[in-house]
Parts: C-alpha cells; sequence; structure tokens
C-alpha cells in the first residue's frame, strides 16, 4: 500500500485528504472509496485514459483507492494526478509521506490548471501542514505568491513520476516572488497599497461633515450610516471610500485572492480591499452564505476586509438585517446546516445608504415630502435599536447648491489614512480601531479626567449603552490618530459624539 496527501474544501478551508491505494489480487477493477464526489469518481475513467495514453498497462488486478477521513465530503477533479502516480509508482520504493500532489489529467496525460488550487494551497500553508507539492506547471505563477512552500510544477504526469522517484535532485521550480506594490515596513512587517483612485473624492462637491465622516471610517474601519435626499452623493461617497482604504499586509493580500477565487474571479494579488454591494432583494443565504447540502460562503464573507455596502438600506428584508448583527459585532458568521457547520471572518466596513422617508423629501429644502407620518415611522421602524447601536457613525448628508466646490482630494484622504494606519501600528496595535476589544479599548483609548467628566455627561444627557460607549471611545481614537495626537482630547471626543444617532 503507498499513500500520497492531496486536499479538499470544508467551507472556505482546507482538510488534508491522504490518498491511499492498495493492488490486490482478484477480478480487475478499479474502484474510489470515502465518500468521494461525482467529479471525483469520474476521475476513474480520466486515469484510465491518461495512463493507457502513455503505454501503461494495467495489471489484472483489482485497484482500490481510499480517500480518508472517509466521513468528510470530498469534491474537485485535483485528485487525478496523485491517483495516476499511485498507480505508476506501486512497485517503486520511496519515501511519498511528505508530498503533496494536485492535478486535473487530460485524457493524454497532461496536467492541468485548476484555479481552485490556489485557496486550498493557501489553506494548508496557513495551517502549516504543506512544504512540498506538485502542481500543474501553469498554476506555477500564482502560487509562488505563497510563502514556505515549495512548488514543483509539472507538465505531464510522467514529469511528477520523475520528481517523486529521484526526489534528492528534484528541485523546486521558483522561489516565493514579492508582491510588487509601493510599501512601508514597520516591526518587520510590510503594508502594500496602491495609489489608484479610479473614483476620487474631489468629484464631491461640498458635502464636508459626510467627507469627514468617511475619512474617518476609512481610516478606523468604522461602521457608517449616509441617510440623506435622492441624488445628494450618498452612493458617489460610499463607492469612493473603498479607494482610500489602509494598506494591507501579505496575508491580508494573499486571503483576498483567496476569496477571489472563491467568488469566481482571478485572483490580481493587488493590495486593494474587496467591496461587496448586494442588491436589496438578495435572499438571506446569498448574502450571509448557505446550502442545503454544502454551506457555501455569501457576500458578507466574501467582503472581509473590505466594505460591504448596502444601498437603500431600509429596503432589505428584516431578517436579513438583524442577521447582520452578529457579524457586525463578532467580526464572523456561523452557518449552521444539518450536514455541516461552518464559520467565516467577516471583519467589515459596513456602509448603509439611506433615504429620510419613503419618497425621500422630507429633509429636501425645495421639494415637499408626500409622505404621511406613519409611513415615515414604519420607514424608519425597519431599521431596529440593536442594528443601529453598531453603527460608529451616522451622517446626515447636506442638500446641493450650485456653489458647492470640492475640497479634499482621495490622494489626500488616503496618505491622511496611511499616517493613521502608521500610528496604530507602531503603537503596537494588532487591529483596527473599530475591531478594538476591553482590553485594548484600556491600553490604547485612555482618557484624562476632564475627558472623562465629558464622556460621563454624555452618557447621563444621551443615555448611552456599554456598546455606544466603547464605540465613541473608539471613534475618538481614530479622530486623535487623524490629528496626529497621542492621546484623546477633548475635541476628538466630541467629535466623536456628534456623531451618534439621535
Amino acid at each position: 500500500m503507498k499513500s500520497l496527501n492531496c486536499a479538499t474544501y470544508e467551507g472556505v478551508d482546507a482538510k488534508v485528504v491522504n490518498v491511499e491505494s492498495t493492488l490486490t489480487k482478484g477480478l480487475p477493477s478499479f474502484s474510489i472509496v470515502g465518500m468521494a464526489s461525482t467529479a471525483i469518481t469520474e476521475s476513474k475513467e480520466r486515469v484510465k485514459s491518461a495512463l493507457l495514453s502513455n503505454e501503461f498497462s494495467f495489471p489484472p488486478k483489482r485497484i482500490t483507492f481510499s480517500l480518508a477521513p472517509s466521513e468528510l465530503n470530498k469534491s474537485g477533479s485535483q485528485f487525478d494526478l496523485s491517483m495516476a502516480v499511485l498507480i505508476l509508482l506501486n512497485t517503486v520504493e520511496c519515501d511519498l509521506s511528505e508530498w503533496f500532489v494536485f492535478g486535473e489529467l487530460g485524457l493524454d496525460g497532461a496536467v492541468k490548471e485548476n484555479i481552485q488550487l490556489y485557496p486550498l494551497i493557501l489553506s494548508l500553508a496557513n495551517q502549516e501542514v504543506i512544504h512540498k507539492v506538485i502542481v500543474p506547471f501553469e498554476s506555477i505563477e500564482k502560487l509562488s505568491k505563497i510563502p514556505n512552500v515549495a512548488f514543483y510544477g509539472v507538465k505531464t504526469m510522467n514529469e511528477a513520476v520523475e520528481i517523486l522517484k529521484n526526489q534528492e535532485n528534484a528541485t523546486p521550480n521558483v522561489e516565493q516572488s514579492d508582491i510588487d506594490y509601493p510599501h512601508y515596513e514597520i516591526n518587520e512587517k510590510k503594508y502594500y497599497y496602491v495609489k489608484e483612485y479610479e473614483e476620487d473624492f474631489s468629484d464631491v462637491k461640498g458635502q464636508e461633515v459626510a467627507k469627514r465622516a468617511a475619512l474617518i471610517s476609512a481610516a478606523g474601519f468604522h461602521n457608517i450610516i449616509l441617510e440623506g435626499s435622492p441624488g445628494c452623493g450618498k452612493s458617489m461617497i460610499a463607492n469612493r471610500i473603498r479607494y482610500i482604504l489602509p494598506p494591507m499586509d501579505n496575508s491580508e493580500i494573499l486571503d483576498l485572492a483567496k476569496l477571489d477565487v472563491l467568488d469566481g474571479k482571478e485572483p490580481e494579488f493587488k493590495p486593494h480591499r474587496s467591496f461587496k454591494n448586494p442588491h436589496h432583494s438578495s435572499t438571506p443565504a446569498s448574502v450571509f452564505g448557505g446550502g442545503s447540502f454544502k454551506a457555501k460562503i455569501g457576500e458578507v464573507g466574501l467582503a472581509n476586509g473590505g466594505i460591504l455596502f448596502f444601498d437603500e438600506l431600509p429596503h432589505f428584508s428584516k431578517g436579513v438585517l438583524e442577521s447582520l448583527r452578529e457579524p457586525m459585532q463578532d467580526g464572523k458568521i456561523r452557518i449552521s446546516r444539518v450536514n455541516s457547520k461552518v464559520e467565516y471572518p467577516a471583519k467589515f466596513l459596513f456602509v448603509g445608504a439611506m433615504n429620510p422617508c419613503p419618497c425621500g423629501n422630507l429633509l429636501d429644502r425645495d421639494k415637499e415630502c408626500r409622505c404621511s407620518d406613519l409611513e415615515i415611522q414604519r420607514y424608519k421602524n425597519r431599521l431596529s435599536d440593536p442594528f443601529l447601536d453598531r453603527i460608529d457613525l451616522n451622517v446626515v448628508m447636506q442638500n446641493v447648491n450650485a456653489d458647492d466646490t470640492p475640497s479634499l482630494s482621495s490622494k489626500e484622504m488616503h496618505k491622511m489614512v496611511v499616517e493613521a494606519h502608521i500610528r496604530a501600528k507602531k503603537r503596537g496595535q494588532d487591529e483596527f480601531n473599530a475591531n478594538l476589544n476591553d482590553k485594548d479599548i484600556e491600553k490604547f483609548c485612555s482618557l484624562s479626567e476632564e475627558v472623562k467628566d465629558t464622556l460621563d455627561m454624555a452618557i447621563n444627557r444621551f443615555t448611552l449603552s456599554f456598546r455606544s460607549i466603547k464605540k465613541v471611545q473608539k471613534v475618538a481614537r481614530t479622530i486623535a490618530d487623524l490629528a496626529k495626537c497621542e492621546r484623546i482630547q477633548k475635541e476628538h471626543l466630541l467629535e466623536a459624539l456628534s456623531y451618534r444617532r439621535r
């Protein structure tokens, strides 16, 4: 019996699968056991054709492959190469225990690229269980971004066999390639960013309060809701926040590439955070993930590390809005089904945009609101207090005026965000200000006696909840970072309080 390592998905993570083979006496047959999907059972025909096309004669034996652990559902065509290699190495003495082998076979024995290999191998690398791996040669360029893994690219199954026969003389195809973008280094860790602003804040004329709130939101990853009349620039601002978000480290870029693959996109390995904006008619399963048999990732999980934008916020179903409270608070989303239970990371920046009433004209100076008090109340009641309590910044947009002029550009705002990010990292923060836990709030958001007194007055006057108090402190910390201050001052706290919901 011989065995090799391969892997399959369980949620967004990879699980190691041990591929075992035996050739025993009996009627000639070829079988695969171990909860294999249709794509894996079909590999029998691909493996047979690939071997016969390369002048291999099947021995008159019973060939059995076992995919362990047997209770784990396996799927994908990446098992083809490992099964073919095990048959060819059946009589060869060699140690295969450290090797992982991935690849789909063509009928002629060629090893084909599979875009799903990247998230699989990245997940295994993050778990530190993979070190030497044989992959399709066409995948080498993408996979070489993953650190601490030696990749051996092959074009045919015979090349894979030669590598495993002569392991001492085999050398990896390429060294790990660096991410080629502007960066800076803090505590021996590099942070990458891009200076590309396809949509610029200089296009937004006026709306200085909203632009200031967007800057604070981007710098500290604070959830924000923009409320205003139709056409006042809510969506414009929301779409431009993505270009001024903080830099990304290497692991964040690799994780983003993994999510791109799971979303059906070609990974770019670009330090540009994701932006997801599901329509208000989206189903809960498409927003949060799910499925009756296999729990798939949804928009909330795909927005991890980036922006989740809900336009026309009150038009989303009550169930979706209330279910959003958990990931906004915990930074993760859990999907439980009879057949599987999966947990995805979901640390996103939530951006919401809404009208003040159903017709949108409640705050307009020139247009008359056509809504009754009851309609307005029903519209507002679609957003519950527990949901709104998880929002850090609430902004009421101003009317558009003919004499409005542009002010800060995205380039200038991004520079301020980067400087605030550097300050946070230099004082030892691992998380964005919005994601600080109670212990970190005490450490990084300390207040002087004067500022504490101001906060106590606000608590009594506005009846702030414990969550609201912490959010005010974290927003004040971001405002202090933007002002290049080591400690939170009274004016920083007052500005943070001005963004609370009234």
